[in-house]
C-alpha cells in the first residue's frame, strides 16, 4: 500500500454504525403487521412509517420509538411526528399558539426536541394494533397540518 493511499485510509471517517436493532422482544414490528402498515427501521431504531396522502399529494413521517421508558413502573413508548425544521426560536404568539392547541388535544402534544418541532403521543403498554395505528394516523395528520401552517405548501417532512 502507498503512504498516500495509507493517510488517505487513516483520514476517511469511519463508517456509520449499523442501525440500532430493536429491542428484544419489541412487539411493533408484529403491531404494524397487524395492521397492515408498512415501515423502515432507521438509525436510531426506531420505526419509519410514512403517510401517503394521494387526493393532497402530501406525505408525511411519523415515527414509533423502537424502545420504552420506564415511569413508575409502565413502559411507555412514544409515536413523533417532525412537523417543522426550525431556523429560530418559536416566537411567543407561535408557543402560546402550541401550547392552546395541544391544550385541545386528547391524545398526544406539541413538543421542540432540538430545533424541531413534533406532535408526540406517548402511549402506555401493553397496547395494541388498532391503538397503534390510531396513534400514527392522528401524528401523522396533526403535523402534517401544522407543516402547511409552518412551510405554507412545502412538503419536507
Amino acid at each position: 500500500m502507498s503512504l498516500a493511499m495509507l493517510l488517505t485510509a487513516l483520514l476517511l471517517p469511519p463508517p456509520p454504525a449499523p442501525p440500532e436493532p430493536p429491542a428484544p422482544g419489541d412487539v411493533v414490528p408484529a403491531l404494524l403487521a397487524e395492521a397492515g402498515i408498512g415501515y423502515e427501521v432507521d438509525g436510531d431504531g426506531d420505526y419509519r412509517v410514512v403517510f401517503s396522502w394521494a387526493q393532497e399529494s402530501r406525505t408525511q413521517m411519523v415515527f414509533v420509538s423502537g424502545h420504552t421508558e420506564d415511569v413508575a413502573g409502565r413502559r411507555i413508548r412514544e409515536v413523533f411526528s417532525p412537523a417543522a425544521q426550525l431556523e429560530e426560536a418559536l416566537d411567543a404568539d407561535t408557543a402560546n399558539a402550541l401550547l392552546r392547541d395541544s391544550q385541545t388535544r386528547k391524545l398526544g402534544a406539541w413538543e421542540l426536541a432540538g430545533d424541531v418541532l413534533y406532535y408526540v403521543i406517548k402511549l402506555p403498554e401493553p397496547l395494541d394494533a388498532p391503538l397503534l395505528e390510531l396513534a400514527l394516523s392522528i401524528a401523522a395528520e396533526t403535523a402534517d397540518d401544522r407543516e402547511i401552517v409552518f412551510s405554507g405548501e412545502l412538503d419536507a417532512l
